[in-house]
């Protein structure tokens, strides 16, 4: 014959059991509007960042992407369309942890077990609160940081390089970018400085990306 489990009294509860009981009890049950309210400021909080990176944005800069160089266009259209995703995703997580779920709330049945359940669910939903906080904060800062990288690339990458034309006369053969034409003499800029050519010396002209490496100029 096995001896079954017995129940014996515990400790009695002091004073300060009580207190930490009832102070563990007002937060479980202020746990969630708490949070919803840590979710409301922060929202508030980023917002008044993307104001200031909006007016960061907003300044003077280069406008026509298409003007960079290669790779960099491309480069700011994608930290764009990154920029976009993450603000959106984070928006739409800081707007669920601030606001809840749109989605209906099944209550639990029964009259005895129907507080317990409520109570579990309220922990459940700050869980998912603070989740929700914490990824949206990343993405919207995500988000911040692709739109500086866009702008800084705007402002600072490298732009396209005008075509080169190669002229080419009796005597010798010029590579440069066209400066100027007056009377009748075409200025080229070559890495050598500038080179006047008469253009009634000129066999041939064409357009080329870049120079030859090695004797290019002549």
């Amino acid at each position: 014959m096995t001896a079954g489990w017995r129940a014996t009294p515990g400790t009695p509860a002091t004073p300060a059991h009580r207190r930490a009981a009832r102070r563990a009890q007002e937060l479980l049950a202020n746990e969630l509007p708490l949070a919803r309210e840590a979710a409301r400021a922060w929202s508030h909080g980023l917002a008044g960042l993307f104001v200031g990176l909006l007016g960061f944005g907003l300044v003077k800069g280069r406008t026509d992407v298409s003007k960079l160089a290669a790779p960099y266009g491309s480069a700011v259209g994608g930290a764009l369309l990154l920029s976009l995703l993450c603000g959106t995703a984070g928006a739409l997580l800081l707007l669920r942890a601030a606001h809840g779920a749109p989605r209906l709330l099944r209550l639990p049945l029964g009259v005895g077990t129907a507080p317990a359940l409520l109570e579990v669910g309220d922990h459940l939903e700050t869980l998912s609160v603070v989740r929700a906080l914490r990824l949206g904060v990343l993405l919207t800062l995500a988000c911040g940081a692709a739109l500086v990288g866009a702008v800084g690339l705007t402002w600072y990458g490298p732009v396209k390089e005008a075509p080169r034309l190669v002229v080419r006369t009796g005597a010798e053969s010029v590579c440069g970018e066209s400066v100027r034409v007056t009377a009748g003499r075409l200025t080229l800029r070559t890495e050598t400085g500038e080179v006047t050519v008469d253009l009634t010396d000129v066999v041939s002209l064409g357009a080329v990306g870049a120079c030859p490496a090695a004797g290019g100029d002549r």
